[in-house]
């Protein structure tokens, strides 16, 4: 990639980030309808609608650059996405699966913390002092957004470890009855 300073970063970097929230439109209501916890099923729908705007924000600051935000995928979020995805093809119990949502939530959103924070830093140093506040705003969305998904994770975490110590149970009840017999 030929480089043309800070400015051609920021501006690579900001197609990077609305492809990644472009794709995360498409996949948050699949994740949204795997989420058998109605918590988690609204955290997606409202992360969403959330993201349709950060989308909206990015289109703001090319317009004010007079860039177009095409011509850029962002792999990482793919990987991210498709990595998640995969969950919701597999046969899991509920719990299992909402804290994998959850988990691959997370990552997502730990992708976005640093693409955010590295591209306001940018927007400031390039004096770009209007993008800079709305990255900002995005940047602290997504931290929300995983503080969130934190703490539902502790009660989705755990009714996992319950799901799972029952079902060993079972099984070593099945066992001992098999043994019996």
């Amino acid at each position: 990639m030929e480089t043309n300073g800070l400015r051609h970063l920021y501006i690579e970097e900001l197609k990077d980030l609305f492809s990644a929230e472009n794709q995360l439109v498409k996949a948050l209501p699949k994740m949204a309808r795997a989420a058998t916890a109605p918590d988690l099923r609204a955290g997606f729908e409202e992360h969403l609608e959330q993201t349709k705007g950060h989308v909206a924000r990015l289109e703001e600051i090319f317009q004010t650059l007079r860039e177009s935000p095409k011509g850029k995928k962002c792999v990482g979020m793919e990987g991210l996405i498709k990595e998640g995805g995969e969950l919701i093809g597999e046969e899991l119990p509920s719990a299992e699966l909402d804290a994998g949502l959850i988990s691959a939530a997370q990552r997502v959103e730990h992708y976005e913390i640093a693409a955010y924070g590295a591209v306001s830093g940018f927007a400031n140093i390039l004096g770009e002092e209007a993008a800079e506040k709305l990255l900002k705003q995005t940047l602290e969305e997504e931290k929300e957004t995983n503080q969130k998904l934190t703490q539902l994770s502790s009660s989705v975490n755990r009714q996992a470890a319950n799901t799972e110590r029952e079902e060993e149970g079972n099984g070593a009840g099945k066992k001992a009855r098999a043994a019996k017999a």
